[in-house]
């Protein structure tokens, strides 16, 4: 069932003490706030998986609520993770152990899943036929989520945080607890480059084409790859005392031709970065709920649109950025 939003929430905020651009619009998508967000990769539609209400899918052309996406009638179920195909078509939801697959535009279920072990993170191929699942198992997953089953696995030695594939599913990119980033030929499963960091690595992203990837540790650097020759472009410039205080980055995305990174960290703030050159080109803050209050507002999801990104943040509200 389609409801409108209650309208569009404008949230004011303190900016005397602070210059830095904050966004065009917002609207909130979960009153108590989301645990996990996706968007589409043309930044229109939004899957929110809220604290306390459940799960939805939004159209952020018209903001308006399409559906309730739960995983059993009569409950809100706490999605963990979301993802879309490259086209929109189809998106998938999961709690920790079970998956649902969705028709975008009609909004119903056509799968259900129970998952080999606890999801982390998700991705979907073209035409939804696999999801990429990243397990705390030390294993990322192809899973047929048309037939059931896994049709290949790649294994690490501790957990699987984030999985990242390219647009034609040709290469995957997984980075886990046990300090490394593998680029993954998916259609052998062969090992093409291992990244290795100090800490556990808890972001990665790749381009489109295949040929960048970004990876991040905790409590340590980030750093942009040229997939093609194994070396890397260079580290994003991060300030050093926020990094050993634990500065991360908890959403990234590269735009359509890779020349350009938007990311997003847990106190408001999204950057984008120039991947040529590593210098940061635009930045903005994301408002809080509650000026007064400490609580702070992770960002969840990202995604360059025809005018401009959007962002998803943990306190509930996605933000027009220009």
């Amino acid at each position: 069932m389609k409801w409108k939003a209650a309208g569009l929430i404008v949230l004011l905020w303190l900016t005397a003490c602070d210059s830095t651009p904050t966004p065009t619009k917002s609207i909130e998508v979960a009153n108590k706030g989301a645990l996990s967000a996706s968007l589409s990769d043309d930044g229109d539609y939004a899957i929110i998986g809220s604290i306390f209400e459940g799960g939805s899918l939004w159209r952020l052309t018209d903001f308006e609520r399409l559906y309730n996406w739960n995983h059993r009638a009569g409950e809100q179920s706490t999605l963990q993770s979301s993802a879309f195909s490259p086209d929109t078509r189809w998106a998938a939801t999961a709690t920790t152990h079970t998956i649902v697959f969705w028709d975008v535009q009609s909004g119903q279920a056509t799968r259900f899943w129970n998952a080999p072990a606890e999801i982390l993170d998700m991705a979907l191929t073209p035409n939804g036929n696999y999801a990429l699942l990243g397990l705390v198992d030390g294993t990322a997953v192809m899973f047929d989520i048309k037939r059931g089953g896994v049709s290949r696995t790649f294994r690490h030695t501790n957990r699987v945080r984030k999985v990242a594939l390219s647009a034609d599913a040709k290469f995957a990119l997984t980075g886990s607890e046990d300090k490394t980033a593998v680029l993954w030929d998916v259609a052998s499963g062969e090992v093409l480059r291992t990244f290795t960091h100090d800490e556990e690595v808890q972001m990665v992203a790749l381009s489109r084409d295949g040929t960048r990837a970004l990876t991040a540790a905790k409590y340590d650097k980030a750093v942009l790859w040229n997939l093609e020759s194994g070396r890397a472009i260079g580290n994003i410039p991060l300030q050093g005392s926020m990094v050993k205080r634990g500065l991360r980055f908890t959403a990234a995305r590269f735009s359509d031709d890779g020349s350009q990174l938007l990311t997003g960290r847990p106190d408001e703030i999204v950057q984008l970065w120039s991947v040529e050159s590593l210098t940061e080109t635009k930045r903005w803050r994301l408002p809080k709920r509650d000026t007064l209050q400490p609580t702070g507002a992770a960002v969840l999801a990202l995604a360059f649109t025809e005018n401009g990104y959007v962002a998803v943040a943990s306190n509930g509200f996605v933000h027009a950025l220009r």
